[in-house]
């Protein structure tokens, strides 16, 4: 039987955009465990009307494709009429976001974990020629060991193996490489940029270039003169400076030996690369979940808000024209995949 929005009981709302939501559901499995998910909904129609639909069926065979320590795992895929879902790993600590936005910023053996883990993730993306593109603390959860988990691959893009291939101007403004802005053409190197960004923020608890003038910040970011509090070791500014060069050729990560040239910084030096990527280094933060379902580490405005069923209301009945051709998916249809 392939998955329906039947097979789960909503209950908690746990996130919320332009896309749509994402709630924390349970799984009708009889005499079993109960077990927690996340479900990621999506409105057809908002799909449509804003142009995603590449992007969604992007996401939807990124998710199928990968398997790996750090990288959320999905489960179920289906469609009503109305909308399409995504269920996926549930992971109770939450965004990598709301930790930072309550500690300020971390201690740079905490900033250096996380980096670790996302610099595999991105590695492992990178062998499989996926450039994920929208690397930021909101689309970094942590399970309920404290170990990162990447989620939301809309705008992943499949069949990238250089530093120009891609032409589409897309991501977050603030953890753009400036060739994404200046059209140029791009490619892998771009995420190694983006996670230059994204360690300076958890350094000094903002991006780079930070203003909340969109056009003053892509100045920024082209002109690419960047100040470092003192606090700053300068171990971690030059490894900061060299993820955060404007030439993707100069960039490290940028050659041919991609994440290799950027584990082998002296910022990485005593690594053992191999149990952090067996889960074997204890996370500096482990969330403290009293049972599968907690929800303390989300926003309480969603948390909050009234879990509705609005298929009910809208009427799921409905002939459905937008039909998404192959989006049903069942991870246990499936062997065992591949570990990295």
């Amino acid at each position: 039987m392939p998955p329906s929005l039947d097979d789960f009981i909503l209950m908690k709302v746990i996130g919320k955009g332009s896309y749509g939501k994402v709630m924390l559901v349970r799984h009708k499995t009889e005499g079993e465990e109960p077990v927690v998910y996340a479900m990621k909904m999506l409105r057809k129609e908002n799909v449509i009307k804003r142009n995603q639909v590449e992007h969604t069926k992007t996401e939807r065979n990124v998710l199928e494709a990968v398997s790996h320590p750090f990288i959320v795992t999905l489960h179920y895929a289906f469609q009503t009429p109305k909308k399409l879902y995504f269920v996926l790993e549930y992971c109770p600590g939450g965004e990598l976001f709301f930790h930072l936005s309550r500690a300020g910023r971390f201690a740079e053996g905490r900033c250096r974990f996380y980096a670790c883990e996302i610099l595999l993730a991105i590695e492992y993306l990178h062998r499989l020629n996926i450039i994920y593109r929208d690397l930021k603390p909101e689309n970094i959860l942590l399970d309920a060991a404290g170990h990162v988990k990447l989620t939301d691959f809309g705008l992943s893009k499949e069949g990238i193996q250089d530093n120009f291939s891609a032409r589409s101007m897309c991501g977050t403004p603030e953890y753009l490489a400036p060739e994404i802005l200046d059209k140029r053409g791009h490619g892998k190197a771009v995420d190694w940029y983006s996670l230059g960004a994204l360690m300076y923020e958890m350094l000094t608890g903002l991006p780079p270039f930070y203003t909340r003038d969109r056009e003053k910040l892509f100045e920024r970011i082209r002109r690419g003169e960047l100040t470092y509090p003192s606090y700053i070791t300068a171990i971690a500014k030059n490894l900061l400076q060299q993820l955060l060069t404007g030439d993707p050729a100069k960039r490290l990560g940028g050659g041919p030996s991609d994440g290799e040239e950027v584990k082998g910084h002296p910022f990485f030096t005593g690594i053992d690369w191999l149990a952090i990527l067996h889960r074997r280094v204890i996370p500096p933060f482990k969330p403290n979940v009293s049972e599968e379902g907690d929800v303390k580490y989300f926003d309480k405005e969603f948390v909050d808000l009234p879990v509705v069923n609005s298929e009910v209301a809208d009427g799921a009945h409905l002939r459905d024209v937008n039909h998404f051709e192959g989006f049903t998916y069942q991870a246990s249809d499936l062997d065992e995949r591949a570990r990295p």
